[in-house]
């Protein structure tokens, strides 16, 4: 593969590439906020239906478990992909 050729490849793709940086940024930034809305509205289903606060606290921690599970995925997908490309 010629210098020129992986130019031409880089520069096609740069586009599809800003816009795919852009949409990851937003879903990381907007995932906290999501979550904790989530995590307030399961709250209060589960207290009007007669549990209380502290169990209905306790059941919604597994949504920010799951953030969190999610957040390390993706950071490990995006380093996994930069470290193999790498070398």
């Amino acid at each position: 593969m010629s210098a020129s050729s992986v130019f031409l490849a880089l520069l096609r793709s740069g586009p599809r590439m800003i816009q795919m940086s852009l949409d990851l940024s937003w879903l990381y930034l907007t995932l906290g906020w999501r979550v904790r809305k989530t995590r307030r509205a399961f709250e209060k289903q589960l207290v009007q239906v007669g549990m209380s606060k502290t169990d209905a606290r306790q059941l919604s921690a597994c949504f920010e478990e799951l953030k969190d599970g999610l957040v390390y995925s993706m950071k490990q997908g995006v380093g996994f992909g930069f470290w193999q490309y790498r070398s």
